[in-house]
């Protein structure tokens, strides 16, 4: 009669008197996770515990928090863009005052993170 493991498809291996399933981990190296992948997964550590341990369990978690990261990544970036926009900051003034540019996309920058940590982060 076959275990529960092997119905699902395991295998054991035999070392010296023991029987070892046969387990390997997700391969978490091809996964980039950025800071807001890493402040979502504190974010679910504390906040939403079971989610947290089913991907965890899974073996989805990396994967979950890199998209979370590319997500944010990429709506950041869309929110600057139409800031920028919307105060019609151009390059332009890059050039002519380099000091007001900076300081009015420090500003954008802020309040485009201030987003995404409420849109994606934690939620």
């Amino acid at each position: 009669m076959k275990s529960l493991f092997e119905q699902f498809g395991g295998t054991y291996r035999k070392e010296n008197d023991y029987v070892i399933p046969n387990l390997e981990m997700p391969d978490i190296a091809n996964f980039k996770i950025g800071i807001y992948g890493q402040r979502h997964l504190y974010f679910l550590q504390h906040y939403r515990r079971v989610t947290y341990i089913n991907l965890l369990t899974n073996g989805n978690l990396n994967e979950y928090l890199a998209e979370i990261d590319r997500q944010a990544q990429k709506r950041f970036l869309q929110i600057v863009e139409q800031m920028k926009q919307k105060q019609r900051i151009a390059e332009q003034l890059k050039v002519n005052n380099p000091m007001e540019w900076t300081g009015k996309m420090n500003c954008i920058k802020q309040q485009a993170e201030e987003n995404i940590i409420t849109e994606i982060v934690y939620n």
